[in-house]
């Protein structure tokens, strides 16, 4: 989620007007003064603008900025000029009317020299203030304002289950309960997981402060930044000690308020949480467009059926005693689906029940297997870039073949996820080591999120293909040890040729050239499966 504090800035603009956009500030100029009752703002529509934020207000420059990215991919979309526009792109017309908002009712400042953490809890407070002051004022705008939670709202927002990211969450969206933009209903799942975190008597707590704001002057800051202390104190903050806003730990996973913002931003986009999940990953996490792809050959395609083959095999050796259904004797008899079998043709129907049962030699029930792979895109790597990008075409064809989930996923300053659960891709994508190894954390959390390996009774395996030697070191150390404790096997392949990092936790080997990692893994998989 963008800063709450970035949605106002003192700072000078860096966006420039784009031509094409040209219609779009003009109109919106013209109708912000209907929005606000002033007649000194103009307003910018462009690729990029809002400083990092969708929207941004610059008070000095009495002007409102709209990242038009948020509005569509072609400003042919709507004809601004027309009310029937705001229909076409609520989520953008939500974000004008947001900048609106702080523009009429924004009138106050952190004095100088107040902390920076009460600066953001004031400004955390400021987003439902204004935004009930407007709907005061214009009550139709509350439809708008509503569509802006896609926007201004994410899973980052609280990327960890503590106390404070509990709160932030409560005063951008339960906070907007009370400031009537949206309903209870709307947060119920949000609130049960932030009542979880904080309790009920420091969320009543909370709730008592940011009511108390809602009928804050527009020009009380110094009311504004006491409430922000007391916000503090409530969450076991001292605001004179800790003068910077909480950070959270990036060896932690995400929890359950990341979760209930998922789910709150589905039904929003009338969109189960698998489907919005895809387009958060589509939009995140998709891999750089310079990177080539190829048809797969023979040998790949011959290597994947190989790899179905022998992971069926493991499935399914060593026969155990069973019971199976039958149509005809010999076996026991089951009366009541023998009468349903009766009732069946009575009815014309092809019988579908199986009234005997058989003893028999069966393969034992074998969990699916969910692999995650990782790979490092840093330049020390890069003999193995194309192998792994082979083995992601080969993983995933042969996934779909048996009974296993995988996914490939390559790591360094962006996250890239090659092959997605459940995909089939018709090409090979050749990935490119030539970046850090700054997102090892995201990675793995992302390979979590995809094959959920914390949870569950399937046989989860995630394998890292680096040296080991990424940019936060404990970071890593503490994602690998709770998926350990989690049950989650992580087996990290390491150059034999290269200075590497070992992590416990996980089983390490080392391997000699870029084709034996991925035999490796095969062979890992393959026994993990047998084991079980």
């Amino acid at each position: 989620m963008s800063d709450p504090s970035t949605h106002r800035s003192t700072g000078r603009p860096v966006a420039t007007a784009d031509d094409a956009w040209k219609p779009w500030s003009q109109a919106w100029t013209k109708h912000i003064k209907t929005l606000t009752g002033r007649t000194d703002l103009h307003v910018l529509v462009a690729p990029g603008a809002g400083g990092g934020a969708p929207e941004c207000f610059y008070p000095a420059l009495r002007r409102v900025e709209v990242d038009a990215t948020y509005i569509a991919d072609n400003p042919a979309v709507a004809d601004p000029r027309r009310v029937a526009h705001r229909r076409v792109v609520p989520t953008g017309y939500g974000l004008l009317v947001h900048g609106a908002a702080h523009a009429a009712h924004s009138h106050w400042t952190a004095p100088p020299g107040t902390p920076p953490i009460l600066a953001h809890v004031a400004d955390l407070l400021e987003e439902s203030r204004a935004e009930g002051r407007q709907r005061q004022r214009r009550r139709t705008d509350r439809r708008w304002l509503r569509h802006t939670a896609t926007a201004l709202l994410d899973p980052g927002t609280a990327p960890v289950d503590d106390p404070w990211h509990a709160g932030t969450l409560a005063a951008l969206l339960l906070a907007r309960v009370d400031a009537r933009i949206i309903t209870s209903k709307d947060v119920r799942t949000v609130r049960a997981a932030v009542t979880d975190v904080l309790g009920r008597r420091r969320l009543t707590a909370l709730r008592e402060i940011w009511q108390q704001a809602h009928t804050v002057d527009d020009t009380d800051a110094h009311t504004m930044i006491d409430l922000a202390r007391r916000w503090c104190q409530i969450l076991g903050i001292d605001p004179d000690q800790q003068h910077t806003v909480p950070a959270a730990d990036p060896g932690e996973f995400p929890g359950r308020l990341a979760q209930a913002i998922t789910d709150y931003l589905a039904t929003v986009d009338r969109l189960t949480p698998s489907q919005h999940a895809a387009r958060i990953l589509q939009h995140r996490h998709s891999p750089p467009n310079d990177w080539r792809r190829s048809d797969p050959t023979e040998q790949q395609r011959r290597a994947a059926r190989d790899l179905a083959a022998r992971i069926t095999h493991a499935r399914t050796r060593n026969p155990e005693p069973g019971a199976k259904s039958s149509l005809i004797p010999p076996g026991r008899l089951r009366t009541r689906h023998a009468i349903t079998a009766d009732a069946q043709t009575a009815q014309g129907q092809l019988p579908t029940a199986a009234p005997w049962q058989q003893r028999t030699q069966l393969p034992p029930p074998k969990p699916t297997l969910h692999l995650g792979i990782l790979a490092d895109l840093s330049g020390s790597m890069e003999p193995y870039a194309d192998e792994l990008s082979s083995a992601a075409w080969i993983f995933a064809h042969a996934a779909r073949r048996s009974e296993a989930v995988t996914t490939t996923i390559g790591f360094g300053s962006h996250t890239s996820v090659l092959v997605a659960p459940g995909a089939r891709p018709q090409q090979v994508l050749h990935m490119i080591a030539d970046q850090a190894t700054s997102t090892f954390p995201e990675a793995v959390k992302v390979a979590d999120r995809l094959l959920d390996l914390r949870h569950g009774r399937t046989l989860r395996m995630l394998v890292v293909v680096s040296d080991g030697r990424l940019d936060d070191i404990p970071a890593g150390q503490k994602l690998i040890t709770t998926l350990h404790r989690a049950g989650c096997t992580v087996l990290w392949l390491q150059p034999a040729n290269l200075p590497s990092h070992t992590f416990t936790d996980a089983t390490t080997l080392t391997v000699a050239n870029p084709a034996d990692a991925v035999t490796q893994i095969a062979n890992a998989a393959i026994a993990a499966l047998e084991r079980t």
